[in-house]
């Protein structure tokens, strides 16, 4: 087959499939279906009302199910093809309305959302959440291709599920939450984070409405004023530019924190493979400018010499500049549960901590025990001169503590027991003096008093 002829038949076959023509909506029912989804009064704004409930919840409790359900209710998809839509046929009235509903909308969203968060008891910032607050080049390649998925769908007859799709892909709502969240808390970096990603969102599904407009040919109304129409276009195009470039930045940054994480990655597994010690975690953060790799390990301990030729291999991972944290000897009191970021590692730490805690209240509870039971190997001799100007006639006498068990009841009753020898006779008398004196003398009350003959 010639060339030319491949060249045909590829034609034909884009053609045969990619030909809008078969399934074409007529023009005017089009342009009235996006006329229609641009108002926002009565039973919408209260749709929108509840939706940003839903979605709010959502993101409190992190559930992407109830997020993505509060997608599908929300209406916010009309006033913005709205603008695109009348930027692609010059009808300004239209451009006009709906910028006025869209404001109507995203003021509605904001302070719903925020009374939402500001009665919430749970205040915390989740994944779900903090994933609207960071904006990037790939989120202004969403909104475009959504936007053009959706201006097709609006053009063909056979719509079915697309613009309940573009609006969970684009993610209009939950970005409008977590700028009410934002508000709730004070933290004015998770609202201009999430606005941006609102407005990110859509300009670009406006901008992506205009091309496929245009693309798709649909008839432009008669500019009066041609010097007007190019001046709406330079304003299009720099609120496109505008818009754009911090996302580009943003992307910047993510791609080169990815390429540092994936090196510190590599490197701690390159570096820290020893037979008597394991990685427990390992992370790469930058903090005020700085790169840091931080390993935790456990195990046998890794000579520092070791830690300095593994620093010394840095750059050639392309980590110049890093700082390496080594935090070893897990295995003594003092370690830093908190660095332990593997759950089962963790779990081991914590149970080995436990039984070592109970073992070390066993020993301190037996060396009181014991230490009180020692104490009276040593008293016989310590009161023995005592005894021997006192009671002349007592010659020996051993002091120690018993346990009497009683044989019906079982019960316990510990006693202090002297056993005494005598050189002369140990009248009742001397005994019950005896008994009183050693009383006294030990601070006991129970003292039995064993006289050898």
């Amino acid at each position: 087959m010639s060339f030319p002829k491949f060249v045909d038949s590829v034609k034909r076959f884009l053609t045969h499939y990619l030909d809008m023509s078969q399934d074409r909506e007529e023009e005017a029912a089009s342009v009235e279906a996006i006329r229609a989804g641009v108002e926002f009064k009565g039973s919408t704004i209260l749709i929108l009302v509840f939706a940003i409930f839903i979605a709010s919840l959502g993101l409190n409790t992190n559930s992407a199910a109830v997020i993505i359900g509060a997608m599908l209710i929300s209406p916010l998809m009309g006033p913005i093809m709205g603008i695109g839509l009348g930027l692609g046929i010059n009808d300004y009235e239209l451009i006009k309305r709906s910028f006025r509903n869209l404001a109507v909308a995203t003021l509605f969203s904001v302070i719903t959302s925020t009374i939402y968060f500001w009665v919430s008891p749970l205040n915390e910032a989740r994944s779900e959440l903090l994933a609207r607050t960071s904006p990037t080049i790939y989120d202004v390649l969403i909104a475009f291709f959504g936007g053009l998925a959706g201006i097709v769908a609006m053009s063909s007859k056979q719509k079915g599920n697309v613009l309940p799709g573009v609006a969970i892909a684009t993610a209009l709502m939950p970005p409008l939450c977590t700028a009410g969240f934002g508000l709730a808390t004070g933290n004015f970096y998770y609202f201009f984070g999430a606005f941006y990603l609102f407005f990110i969102n859509s300009v670009f599904i406006a901008f992506a409405t205009t091309l496929g407009v245009k693309l798709m040919k649909y008839s432009k109304k008669e500019f009066v004023d041609d010097e007007r129409r190019k001046k709406v276009e330079r304003m299009v195009y720099t609120i496109l530019i505008l818009t754009m470039a911090p996302s580009i930045y943003l992307t910047y940054n993510m791609v080169k924190e990815n390429f540092f994480e994936v090196a510190a990655s590599r490197f701690v597994s390159q570096n820290f493979n020893y037979a008597d010690t394991q990685v427990l975690s390992k992370s790469a953060v930058t903090e005020h400018g700085k790169h840091i790799i931080r390993v935790s390990l456990v195990g046998a301990e890794i000579p520092k010499d070791s830690i300095a030729v593994a620093q010394a291999r840095l750059p050639q991972y392309g980590l110049g500049g890093a700082i390496l944290e080594v935090r070893q000897g897990y295995g003594q009191n003092q370690a830093d549960i908190s660095t332990l970021s593997s759950a089962m590692f963790k779990d081991i730490y914590l149970h080995n901590q436990e039984q070592i805690d109970r073992q070390q209240k066993t020993i301190d509870s037996l060396e009181n025990l014991a230490s009180h039971y020692q104490q009276y190997d040593s008293v016989g001799v310590e009161i023995a001169p005592e005894i021997k100007v006192l009671f002349p006639n007592v010659t020996d006498i051993a002091i120690s503590k018993t346990i009497f068990s009683r044989i019906d009841t079982e019960a316990r009753d510990t006693t202090t027991l002297a056993v005494v020898r005598h050189s002369k006779v140990f009248s009742l008398s001397e005994q019950k003096r005896f008994k009183e004196w050693l009383q006294a003398r030990l601070g006991t009350k129970k003292v039995q008093l064993v006289i050898e003959k």
